[in-house]
């Protein structure tokens, strides 16, 4: 309020003194009493008691742990806040790629670089197809079989986009030299990851992995398996360096002969932080689409059963382990 106070000078004296405060702490003095309005008068015993209270307050450190940790904490958020924009910068499909760390202090992967296809290592070609298909409705009114049945095998998918096949197998889509069109039913793999995933630190000392934001029908397809193809022989050496770092993200490519290999050690998408599980909710598949050499087949991950928003995406490595992490159980495999 703005009233000026219309008490006497000896009537404020006796208020002050009731409140133990004096009209000279105030600089009130007959002289400018009017001067003073009612609003500071009420105020400042409330605001000297607020300051004397700050003075006798005991101020205590930080922990000097804590602060370090606290240091650390920011920069990591930092760090992987930008490592979230460049993946999501670098990624060619529509899904949405998360990064959360609530674990421990890692930051971003080192000498890791998102790729969202293959990388062709030195002396390995990728053959182009030469001949498409005719069909006009590859799903309602296939000719000769569309993509699938040229190649002697089933049409892959159902009108919703899932997968009507048995593991093992492989997957033709239409490619680049069909009639039909970027929506044809038998274009799946090929649009990329369609689902909103988040890579996150796991807190049973298994490192990083994935998750799902959004639910994931049955038969559904998740993400590929892409980094450097390289050859059988390459991937022995690299092979054995990585058995001495305890980690490999060699994939085999084994569909008919076992001659080449990818390597997601350093080039990948987000599928280099998958994880292994003996119970796991994604099935590799053989794809084939602009490149039908069996040797070299894409590698496709679907959903093997319905996955929640929030539920880790694993795969079955085929590898001889010690031990099994998956969730809070440990198996031990032969």
């Amino acid at each position: 309020c703005s009233v000026v106070c219309k008490v006497s000078l000896n009537q404020l004296q006796i208020l002050c003194r009731q409140e133990r405060v004096f009209c000279q702490q105030l600089e009130v003095s007959k002289k400018n009493l009017n001067d003073f309005e009612v609003e500071y008068l009420c105020d400042y015993k409330k605001i000297h008691e607020l300051r004397r209270r700050k003075k006798r307050r005991n101020v205590t450190k930080l922990d000097i742990s804590l602060a370090s940790y606290l240091v650390q904490k920011a920069k990591q958020r930092q760090l992987l806040q930008c490592w979230e924009e460049q993946l999501n910068t670098m990624r060619v499909h529509k899904g949405r790629i998360f990064v959360q760390n609530d674990v421990d202090l890692d930051g971003p992967p080192k000498d890791f670089t998102y790729i969202n296809n293959y990388k062709v290592g030195d002396g390995i070609v990728l053959t182009e197809v030469a001949v498409g298909c005719e069909c006009t409705d590859c799903l309602g009114n296939p000719v000769n079989g569309c993509c699938a049945g040229a190649s002697l095998h089933r049409f892959a998918y159902n009108d919703r986009g899932q997968l009507r096949l048995r593991a093992g197998q492989p997957i033709y889509e239409c490619n680049s030299r069909c009639f039909c069109g970027p929506d044809c039913p038998n274009r799946v793999v090929q649009r990329g990851i369609q689902y909103d995933l988040c890579i996150f630190k796991t807190a049973n000392g298994r490192g990083w992995g994935v998750r799902t934001m959004e639910h994931i029908r049955k038969n559904s397809f998740v993400m590929e398996y892409v980094g450097e193809i390289i050859t059988t022989e390459e991937a022995e050496k690299r092979g054995r360096i990585y058995d001495r770092q305890g980690a490999t993200y060699l994939f085999d490519l084994d569909y008919v002969e076992d001659v080449y290999t990818v390597d997601a050690a350093h080039y990948g998408n987000i599928s280099h932080f998958v994880n292994h599980s003996c119970n796991p909710n994604l099935q590799v598949y053989n794809v084939f689409i602009n490149n039908l050499d069996e040797r070299l087949p894409r590698i496709a991950f679907f959903s093997t059963r319905h996955i929640k928003a929030g539920e880790e995406l694993t795969f079955d490595y085929k590898m001889q382990l010690k031990l099994c992490y998956y969730g809070e159980k440990t198996l031990f495999l032969s």
